[in-house]
């Protein structure tokens, strides 16, 4: 466990600090909201025990925990009241040795309808509101994923996997990007305990951007002393994320499983619990309480920031504030639906969301 943990972690620390200046914070950004309710509802504590479809995301080495059938997993939410739509869809497959899984997800947010205002003014200085168009911003993530056992035996199981991601964004017909990066992670699992690593964009991840516009709108921008973009690229650091989960058996019909996760970034000094510069880390909490392996409950916090105290007048004083997630589920056979309420910003932000996702194993039916 050790040496997988040690070489992800070097990776990622010396991928960083070779460009350093070059990177973004907060690059790739819908990348981090999570797939699946189950994990939302836990906070997004999920790298060393998620072993079905979403692995992909979490941790492509918990993709092993696929077997016997291909599995489909489909998740939609909403945002700002419907304005922001955030779709995610997978399918893992097991292979025919059942040690190795591979697996394909896809994930898009969009915000439709954005007031386009490059022409609200005519050349005489009055407004016409008739000119008001609006366009549509969305970002796509392909994940193309594979994980295999290295290691089995009756109280043990090690496995690794790898994400090759493509990303493309698109900005109406004003802009739009290309990108590549490489996940990698690592799990490690026994009766009670289950550990995981994953070490995101270690490789860095690039977004290779292209603006196009039309001459009447190059024309208002240079009026209104606004700069005309050129070809860019944006960079993403590495992540490191250390997860560590315990089974408690409360009784033979209840489980209890309790998860912890280190989100650890290198790209400068965030607003975090462990805030260094250039080393941040944001933990990420979340438990699920099982009910014969059919009924689940759970809850989870994560995104802990200091803020302003809100009655505090003279803005002085700061207290911790999180981001909050709580949901519920259950699995009949080969059919399981995952519930998770959360919030997009914090708890003293009533950004809260309705989650709903479905997991559905591709059982083939025997032939007569």
């Amino acid at each position: 466990m050790i040496r997988p943990l040690l070489s992800l972690a070097f990776v990622c620390l010396i991928g960083s600090q070779s460009s350093y200046g070059q990177f973004r914070k907060y690059s790739n950004e819908f990348l981090n909201i999570g797939a699946g309710a189950r994990g939302l509802g836990m906070g997004g504590a999920q790298v060393a025990s998620t072993e079905d479809g979403t692995a992909g995301y979490w941790n492509p080495a918990g993709l092993v925990g696929v077997k016997d059938h291909p599995s489909l997993n489909l998740m939609h939410a909403e945002y700002f009241a419907g304005i922001g739509k955030y779709d995610y869809g997978s399918v893992a497959i097991p292979l025919s040795d059942q040690k190795r899984t591979i697996g394909l997800s896809i994930l898009r947010f969009a915000v439709d309808d954005i007031p386009n205002t490059l022409f609200l003014v005519e050349p005489d200085g009055s407004i016409n509101y008739n000119n008001i168009r609006s366009f549509s911003s969305a970002d796509y993530a392909f994940l193309f994923s594979y994980a295999q056992t290295i290691k089995k035996t009756e109280n043990k199981m090690m496995s690794f996997g790898v994400n090759a991601k493509v990303i493309h964004r698109v900005v109406g017909s004003f802009a739009k990007a290309w990108g590549f990066g490489i996940d990698a992670g690592f799990q490690m699992q026994t009766k009670k305990w289950k550990l995981g690593v994953v070490g995101k964009d270690i490789t860095t991840t690039f977004n290779a951007w292209t603006f196009s516009f039309t001459d009447q709108e190059k024309e208002v921008l240079y009026l209104t002393n606004n700069d005309i973009p050129v070809k860019s690229t944006e960079m993403t650091a590495p992540t490191l994320i250390l997860g560590a989960a315990y089974n408690f058996t409360l009784n033979k019909h209840l489980n209890l499983l309790a998860e912890l996760n280190l989100n650890t970034t290198f790209d400068g000094k965030r607003n975090e619990v462990i805030s260094t510069n250039p080393v941040s880390i944001d933990p990420r909490i979340g438990v699920e309480l099982g009910y014969k392996s059919l009924i689940f409950v759970r809850g989870g916090v994560y995104n802990f920031q200091k803020a302003l105290a809100d009655g505090d007048t003279l803005n002085q004083k700061k207290v911790w504030i999180y981001q909050p997630g709580i949901g519920a589920g259950f699995k009949l056979k080969h059919v399981a639906i995952d519930y998770a309420f959360t919030n997009l910003a914090n708890q003293s932000n009533p950004l809260y969301t309705h989650i709903f996702s479905l997991r559905l194993d591709l059982v083939r039916k025997k032939e007569n």
